[in-house]
C-alpha cells in the first residue's frame, strides 16, 4: 500500500476524532444544562446519543486497525495511529461520564435544587474547553496548546477542591436527608467532569509525547 494512501486515511481518522470530540463536548454542555435547567427530556437525549459516540469509536478502531494491518505504518504514522486508538478511549470515557451526570439529572428530577449551580457549570465550561483544545492539539502537533490543557487543569482541580469542601459540609450537617442526598449527588457530578478534565489532560500529555517522544504525567 503506499504512502499516499496511508496519510489519505489518516486524514480521515483526523476528521473522525474531531467529530466524536464535538460530540462528547455537546454530551458535556447538554448534560450540565439537563441538570442546571433541570430538563429532563434533555437528560434522557444526552443519554440515548451515547450510542453515537461508541459507535462512532468503534468505526475509528477498525479504522486504525486496517491502517496497521495493510500499510504497516513507520515512524511518526505509526506513533499516530497508535496515539489515536488511546485518544478515541479517552473520548468515550468523557462520554460516560457525561452519561453519568445526566442520570443525576434524572435521579434530581424537578425537586428544587438546593443552592444555585454556579461551580459545576463552570467547571463543565472549562472541561469543554479542555477537550476541544486537547484535539486541536493533537491534530495540529500542537504542544504550546497541550501544556495549556495541563495548566487548565489545575484550576478544574481548585474548582473541585472548594465545590467538594462545601458539599460535604452539607453532607455531613445532615439535618435534611433530601438535601444532603442532593449534595452527595452534585458532589458526584463533580467528580465526572474532574475526571473529565483528566481525560482531555491524558490526550493533551499524549500529543506532547507523539511529538517530542517526552513522557509527561500529571
Amino acid at each position: 500500500m503506499n504512502e499516499g494512501r496511508c496519510c489519505h486515511q489518516l486524514e480521515i481518522i483526523h476528521d473522525d476524532i474531531l467529530r466524536m470530540g464535538t460530540l462528547v463536548e455537546e454530551a458535556i454542555r447538554d448534560a450540565d444544562r439537563a441538570l442546571s435547567e433541570q430538563d429532563l427530556e434533555l437528560a434522557k437525549s444526552v443519554i440515548e446519543g451515547d450510542k453515537a459516540i461508541d459507535n462512532l469509536e468503534r468505526s475509528i478502531e477498525s479504522d486504525c486497525i486496517r491502517i496497521l494491518a495493510l500499510h504497516h505504518p513507520l515512524a511518526s504514522d505509526l506513533r499516530t495511529v497508535t496515539t489515536a486508538l488511546k485518544v478515541i478511549t479517552d473520548l468515550e470515557r468523557m462520554a460516560d461520564h457525561a452519561t453519568a451526570i445526566a442520570l443525576i439529572a434524572l435521579r434530581i428530577g424537578a425537586n428544587p435544587l438546593i443552592k444555585p449551580l454556579v461551580d459545576i457549570p463552570r467547571m463543565s465550561t472549562l472541561a469543554r474547553q479542555m477537550v476541544h483544545e486537547s484535539l486541536d492539539a493533537f491534530v495540529s502537533r500542537n504542544t504550546e496548546l497541550a501544556q495549556k490543557v495541563r495548566s487548565e487543569d489545575d484550576l478544574i482541580d481548585r474548582l473541585y477542591s472548594e465545590l467538594h469542601d462545601e458539599l460535604l459540609g452539607l453532607i455531613i450537617q445532615g439535618t435534611n436527608t433530601a438535601n444532603a442526598e442532593q449534595a452527595l449527588n452534585l458532589l458526584f457530578v463533580a467528580q465526572h467532569l474532574e475526571r473529565i478534565a483528566d481525560h482531555a489532560t491524558n490526550i493533551a500529555e499524549r500529543v506532547i509525547y507523539l511529538v517530542t517522544g517526552e513522557r509527561v504525567s500529571s
